[in-house]
């Protein structure tokens, strides 16, 4: 997938995530029963967990194996792929908490 249409599908799916929360929001307003609202919760989070995932493939296809190519980003030029994957482990760690 290119770079533009990555970018279309990842705010494709913020849109949705930021309906859910407003979704949320509005439960919450109007006192929906807990379990309602925490079943709503539990998309909201599977949603946003699907979203990380798909743009960490984005980071490792583009940014990592893409590395010393015009397609890789900006942000990961200058440095290694040692590096770039030191990097994303990182941030792994922090989303799977």
């Amino acid at each position: 997938m290119n770079a533009k249409g990555l970018q279309t599908t990842l705010d494709r799916r913020l849109a949705r995530i930021e309906g859910q929360v407003r979704g949320l929001r509005r439960m919450v307003g109007e006192g929906a029963y807990c379990i309602d609202v925490l079943d709503q919760l539990s998309a909201v989070q599977a949603a946003l967990d699907q979203f990380g995932a798909r743009l960490a493939v984005s980071h490792i296809e583009g940014c990592i194996l893409g590395s010393g190519e015009v397609s890789a980003h900006p942000g990961s030029q200058g440095l290694t792929k040692e590096e770039k994957l030191h990097e994303l482990q990182k941030t792994l760690v922090k989303l799977m908490r």
